[in-house]
């Protein structure tokens, strides 16, 4: 069987490696961050604070918020293979 994705509309941010406007997207006020690599660490629905489970955001990558609210990281070479933007 063969399958196509549904038309879905998300709400996306490109990480820039600045924490404030990727806190506020994501609905959060503290963040793990590496300070070298500006990487941030997306906290993820099954796991919550704890950490165990890690979503990592590079600069450049995109800040996804999927339908049920959780939030991940998408390559942004990837990004602009699946999503167009409708705004």
């Amino acid at each position: 069987m063969k399958f196509r994705k549904k038309p879905v509309i998300i709400e996306a941010i490109q990480y820039t490696g600045e924490l404030a406007p990727a806190k506020k997207f994501m609905g959060i006020r503290d963040a793990d961050y590496d300070t070298q690599t500006r990487e941030l660490i997306i906290p993820t629905l099954e796991d919550g604070s704890k950490n165990q489970v890690k979503h990592v955001a590079s600069v450049g990558d995109w800040i996804v918020k999927g339908t049920t609210g959780e939030f991940y990281p998408v390559k942004p070479e990837i990004f602009a293979e699946i999503y167009e933007p409708v705004e």
